[in-house]
């Protein structure tokens, strides 16, 4: 638990940072960043189809860390603009509720499509596998993914969008601030559920196995994704988490041009 806990944060904290830095350091920072971490996506794919035959602790492991490497590089590919969707317009005020839709799901549309294509690949090589704790982790970020946007869509009173880097600043006009929305309920069930099923089996395996290392990693992720979205809601300043790791990019910061927003 408190490894799956360090790795969230820290990783999440590595994300902000590079994309953060990227913000300062030329036009060409971002595109640059990605393609210097298309190693840790290959590593992340060839760790995650090795493990697959290793029902270990040690494999358990490296599925996770793999998934997690996987998923790390499409968030700073999608942070840095890179892989984001064909919409980089900012969202006027008065339009009608079906087209804010449609130019929210322009803004993330490639990346949704890339992750998505992802998972299928990886449904394919590991549903089989002796080692399904990777796919499980992969799943699990995914579907916390989907539902943390709907939420941030349709209105939530807490959103951190001074985590957001230049590339993406669009993307806050398309959130709301809301008291609550129909779907948090829903999601907060889901995950919850989701927690309770992954401690249950956990229960159930043998002590010291690796299925108890890997049913209690993503019990914790499940609940991490939880917590997330909770503080959609609850005034804590959890930004504090990863404040301090990110450079201020505020001054020498170009303006975006009025044009094209």
């Amino acid at each position: 638990m408190a490894f799956t806990i360090f790795v969230w944060w820290f990783s999440t904290g590595l994300i902000l940072m590079a994309v953060k830095r990227a913000d300062r350091s030329g036009e060409n920072a971002h595109l640059t960043g990605v393609m210097f971490s298309l190693p840790v996506l290959l590593a992340g794919g060839f760790g995650l189809y090795w493990s697959g035959g290793h029902l270990t602790v040690a494999g358990v492991y490296v599925a996770f860390l793999s998934a997690l490497a996987i998923w790390g590089w499409f968030e700073m590919a999608f942070l840095s603009g890179i892989v984001t969707g064909p919409n980089l317009r900012h969202c006027p005020e008065d339009v009608p509720e079906w087209e804010r839709f449609v130019r929210a799901w322009g803004t993330v549309a490639y990346s949704e499509m890339a992750l998505t294509a992802c998972l299928i690949a990886i449904l394919l090589v590991l549903h089989d596998a002796a080692n399904v704790f990777g796919m499980w982790t992969f799943i699990i970020l995914y579907f916390a993914r989907i539902s943390a946007k709907l939420n941030v869509y349709l209105g939530v009173p807490n959103i951190n969008e001074e985590f957001l880097p230049h590339p993406v600043r669009h993307l806050a006009s398309h959130f709301r601030i809301a008291p609550m929305n129909w779907m948090f309920p829903i999601s907060t069930t889901a995950l919850s559920f989701g927690v309770a099923c992954w401690l249950e089996r956990a229960y159930a395996t043998e002590v010291g196995s690796a299925g108890l290392v890997g049913f209690t990693l993503l019990a914790t992720l499940t609940a991490l994704a939880l917590l997330e979205h909770w503080l959609m809601i609850l005034p804590i300043p959890d930004a504090r988490l990863w404040r301090w790791m990110i450079p201020d990019t505020n001054k020498g910061l170009a303006r975006p041009d009025p044009k094209n927003t």
